[in-house]
């Protein structure tokens, strides 16, 4: 806690991670709220080094790092204030009377009880006196609290997590105020004696080297315990890079593992370990980690996003979803109003078909980004770790680190090891406002099951059919002069998307949007450029349900989906096969959800419905199937032109 592939009709030769999913979570999509992507005009800002860690207490923001000097405005003269400072998240203006001196790095801050400031790093000395790499601060001064007597030997502490009075400390060291600990522990956060119960140590580092805890996290409600870092071993119990704690009565290891954090990536002696944060959902019922590591991926989950169950218990734990970036590195994760924040020195998300390079499905973002926590794809928040055209003199616009983004009380904090943030100055630290910010809310089609199923009988021509979940009504014809060249089409909220033909477009076909209102058909538009690698015209049928597009393809017998994001209008990267048994699915033509089945045509003409379970294994059996409509010769179901509305 610091605080995709080529055209569809051939992705299976390019596919390079599993395209197989077995039943499995399907997370439902919820309401988030973004922040700003315009920083905060007011903080101040620092230099060397960088930031690693902010608190909050009152309207005061504790800021620290490995930097050695800040100022308040781009104009303003640089003061030695090495390594910890504050100011007011008011008016951004730096404290004149905080003022402690430490001779190390600052790694983490929490607000303590009683109004404290616990303070964890890579530090000795703290006010001219002992104490080694953990202390208590006065905020309104930064004088050493009396009696309170944490402390870390063998080396540093690198990350903290509160929960009541229970402070779980991470980090290199061996010996917690004397005690043998090694890389966890916890404290009475009033005093900083030592928790004797809390016996839990990650040991045995990986390719031979000393082993130390990196990240932590604890759920909201305080049971459970995430830790990430350079060890193989917890409690005795082979966890290699991350292991969940139960922490309640006496803490024990959690029956929870994976092996995508077992194999090396790009060079063991480069990265010894690669996974760099973890954070908890807002429930606790799921996590994320981000990595660094470069090549590796599929087999090691390097250079990405992954969002793991909490609930989830045995060995061999896969991802729920995993985002790849392509060879660059996530430092920080922070989850904050149902919306996934990461930084880092990645140039893309949604890439795991190319390595150091944009491939197929590539979405650019520029070290900061903010994806939904049921697929992993990015919304539509796209600030960029880039600088203004004026950046003061001995500044840089780009740094390989973003050590942490933290959610205050009004806006996500980061703090990187560069100045550029926006196309704005902002020394080694920032704010994006809550203010100025927006709410996304999840997009599904009809939930009801009495309106209209409309089939393309011609250019420019549907026939509307009355459908009530179960029976057909007399159709009429609708003129739609603007849905030409049309392929698979499906219904989300107020519009259709649709299979394209276009033209002079990469494969010769796009995804396109109409707006639908009234039972017209709008004027298209091409849904994101990111999708122009994609070929919708391959697909026979689809439909739109929880993030997810499920379609069927040309010449293939498998119910095939991808993410879809309609917050941006991103599709994902990879291709999933859902587990189905009965169904024929090569000769499908046209397909629409409603009210959780399957309707779906067919090459016989004829129309059918069958129950559907994203989650299930099968989601489909085919032996379920009804059949709704037989072909006549007024109207065949043979048509990717399909799709249910309301209206």
């Amino acid at each position: 806690m610091r605080a995709g592939v080529v055209a569809l009709a051939t992705v299976a030769a390019v596919l390079t991670v599993p395209a197989t999913s077995a039943a499995a979570a399907v997370p439902a999509p919820q309401p988030g709220t973004l922040v700003s992507a315009d920083p905060a005009d007011t903080t101040p800002h620092a230099r060397d080094g960088e930031t690693r860690a902010f608190a909050q207490i009152g309207d005061t923001v504790f800021v620290g790092g490995s930097f050695t000097q800040i100022r308040q405005t781009a104009a303003s003269a640089w003061i030695a204030r090495p390594y910890l400072f504050a100011y007011d998240r008011r008016t951004g203006a730096i404290s004149t009377t905080f003022l402690p001196a430490l001779d190390g790095a600052v790694n983490s801050l929490v607000a303590g009880p009683g109004g404290t400031l616990i303070v964890g790093g890579a530090f000795k000395n703290v006010n001219g006196v002992s104490r080694k790499n953990l202390v208590a601060l006065h905020p309104g001064t930064g004088a050493t609290v009396a009696g309170w007597v944490g402390r870390s030997d063998g080396g540093m502490i690198r990350d903290m997590a509160l929960y009541g009075n229970w402070l779980y400390v991470a980090g290199a060291f061996n010996w917690l105020n004397g005690a043998a600990h090694s890389g966890l522990g916890r404290l009475d956060a009033t005093t900083g004696a030592v928790d004797p119960t809390f016996t839990v140590d990650a040991t045995v580092g990986r390719h031979g080297t000393g082993s130390y805890a990196w990240t932590i996290d604890l759920t909201p409600d305080g049971r459970t315990l995430a830790v990430g870092g350079n060890f193989t071993s917890v409690d005795g119990l082979p966890r290699n890079q991350m292991a969940l704690v139960d922490v309640t009565g006496t803490p024990t290891v959690l029956d929870w593992s994976t092996e995508k954090f077992v194999a090396p990536c790009a060079s063991p002696a480069t990265f010894v370990h690669y996974v760099q944060d973890v954070e908890f959902g807002p429930d606790g019922s799921w996590f994320v980690v981000g990595t660094n590591g470069g090549a590796g991926w599929p087999a090691a989950y390097c250079d990405a996003l992954v969002r793991f169950e909490t609930g989830a218990r045995g060995a061999g734990q896969l991802g729920t979803w995993v985002n790849f970036t392509g060879n660059d590195t996530i430092t920080s994760v922070e989850v904050a109003d149902n919306i996934i924040y990461l930084g880092g020195h990645f140039r893309w998300l949604n890439n795991p078909n190319a390595s150091d390079a944009a491939g197929p499905g590539a979405i650019d973002r520029l070290g900061i980004a903010a994806v939904t926590p049921a697929t992993g794809l990015p919304v539509n928040w796209n600030p960029g770790r880039r600088g203004s055209d004026t950046m003061p003199p001995g500044t840089s616009t780009w740094g390989s680190q973003v050590p942490v983004l933290w959610r205050g009380s009004d806006g996500l904090y980061f703090g990187h090891n560069s100045d550029g943030m926006g196309r704005e100055y902002h020394g080694r630290l920032g704010m994006f406002p809550l203010a100025g910010g927006r709410t996304i809310t999840p997009k599904n089609p009809p939930t009801a099951t009495t309106g209209h199923l409309y089939l393309g009988t011609a250019e420019g021509q549907l026939a509307k059919v009355p459908f009530d979940g179960a029976a057909l009504g007399a159709p009429t014809t609708v003129s739609q002069p603007t849905y030409t060249g049309a392929g698979a089409t499906w219904r989300v909220s107020d519009r259709i998307y649709w299979s394209h033909l276009v033209p002079g477009t990469p494969t010769g076909s796009r995804l396109d949007i109409s707006m639908f209102n009234g039972g017209a058909i709008g004027v298209p538009w091409e849904s994101s450029g990111y999708n122009d690698w994609f070929n919708p015209a391959a697909m026979t049928g689809a439909f739109f349900l929880d993030g997810r597009l499920y379609y069927t393809r040309a010449g293939a017998n498998a119910l095939y989906y991808r993410y879809f994001e309609v917050d941006g209008n991103y599709l994902g990267a990879t291709e999933f096969t859902l587990p189905t048994t009965g169904m024929t699915w090569s000769s499908v033509r046209g397909m629409a959800w409603v009210g959780g089945r399957i309707v779906y045509g067919a090459t016989d003409g004829a129309l059918r419905s069958v129950p559907f379970d994203p989650a299930g294994a099968p989601a489909v059996n085919g032996a379920a199937a009804t059949t709704l409509a037989p072909a006549t010769a007024a109207l065949t179901w043979s048509t990717p032109r399909m799709f249910f509305s309301v209206q």
